[in-house]
């Protein structure tokens, strides 16, 4: 069905947000602790963390339904902290969605117009651009309850984004969708970040998703950010072993049980990831570390071979081999020693202190 006007072109002029040493507890539990953070205007920020980290809680106050015990909320140079959900310019998409099911597609998107008393006609026009920004251009008459999980989605996309508010907020908006879906999702979001430029923040326990769509991603853990960095410095080069171990399969060692053949020495404790060993030295130019040890477990997953190995000193050493250079792993047998070889440029020194 072809409405009039759905040529109408959005103009959103994105904001900086300011957080600092914002506080907020729940009795005794401590959700937020003293957390400071700068988000340029324009960018894609997640928050990344486990759950009871404090990411959803340091949502909620920037969004209004949560109002911190200290500190301050500042966007675009005005001071939000205190100001009700309505007042501050911002669009918010739910886990839920929080689609209404007795209205149509196009009555949801125009929703938050004609809470602000926008003509009727310019409402109409504005919630159609918007459905053409998330492609949905023909499904304006649709009822809620006839749309798929991805559908639903772009719908509280559309209904976010046609205020035209320049921060968006984003509450583990695809955890309700299975894995293909949430992954083309993924991309979706973001292309429509880059269009529309908004300030965004994204909200997640999946680090593959992070790690997908951020421009930076700050992690959390017990109310705290224990790293704020792109997606690469984040999983290459960890400054915690939290931020090591919950952003994929890590290997923390002592650095005396690795032998090097040239190199830098390395000191402490040092970061392996799981998929920079090699079983062949050959395949590794340059210098280069070996760990040796007793293979206790092994998995096929398709795409790679999951080898576990118990060191001399008792500690553990996972492996993922990619299925192009995995031969040899499916006659392995528990209790064969076998030796693991990384580049020097992979492995990572952890800051002094961390544990064992």
């Amino acid at each position: 069905m072809t409405h009039p006007g759905a040529a109408f072109t959005m103009a959103i002029t994105s904001l900086p947000i300011t957080i600092d040493r914002v506080r907020k507890s729940f009795g005794t539990y401590v959700a937020l602790n003293d957390v400071s953070l700068e988000i340029a205007a324009g960018e894609f920020l997640t928050l990344l963390g486990p759950s009871g980290s404090g990411k959803t809680t340091l949502l909620m106050a920037l969004a209004g339904f949560v109002r911190p015990d200290s500190g301050s909320l500042v966007i675009g140079g005005r001071d939000v902290t205190r100001l009700s959900p309505d007042k501050r310019d911002i669009g918010i998409v739910f886990q839920n969605y929080a689609l209404f099911p007795h209205m149509s597609v196009i009555a949801n998107v125009e929703y938050p117009l004609i809470l602000r008393k926008v003509p009727k006609a310019e409402a109409r026009t504005r919630a159609l651009a918007a459905l053409a920004r998330v492609k949905l251009e023909g499904y304006c008459d649709r009822n809620i309850a006839a749309l798929s999980g991805g559908q639903r989605q772009r719908v509280a996309l559309a209904r976010a984004i046609v205020f035209e508010p320049r921060v968006m907020l984003m509450d583990e908006p695809l955890s309700a969708l299975d894995k293909n879906l949430r992954e083309h999702m993924q991309f979706e979001i973001r292309r429509l970040h880059d269009d529309l430029g908004i300030t965004t923040i994204y909200v997640t326990h999946d680090q593959r998703e992070a790690l997908t769509m951020s421009d930076r991603i700050a992690v959390m853990d017990a109310g705290e950010i224990q790293q704020i960095a792109t997606p690469s410095e984040i999983y290459h080069r960890p400054n915690t072993r939290f931020v090591a171990e919950f952003m994929g399969e890590a290997n923390i060692l002592p650095a005396d049980l690795l032998r090097r053949d040239g190199g830098e020495t390395i000191l402490g404790m040092a970061m392996i990831r799981a998929e920079s060993f090699h079983l062949d030295p050959a395949e590794i130019a340059g210098s280069k570390v070996a760990v040796t040890g007793t293979l206790t477990g092994k998995a096929f997953r398709g795409e790679n071979w999951l080898l576990n190995l118990k060191t001399a000193s008792g500690g553990d050493v996972m492996l993922s081999v990619p299925a192009t250079r995995s031969a040899g792993c499916a006659e392995f047998q528990p209790g064969q020693e076998l030796t693991a070889f990384a580049a020097t440029a992979h492995v990572h020194s952890l800051p002094e202190g961390t544990a064992p």
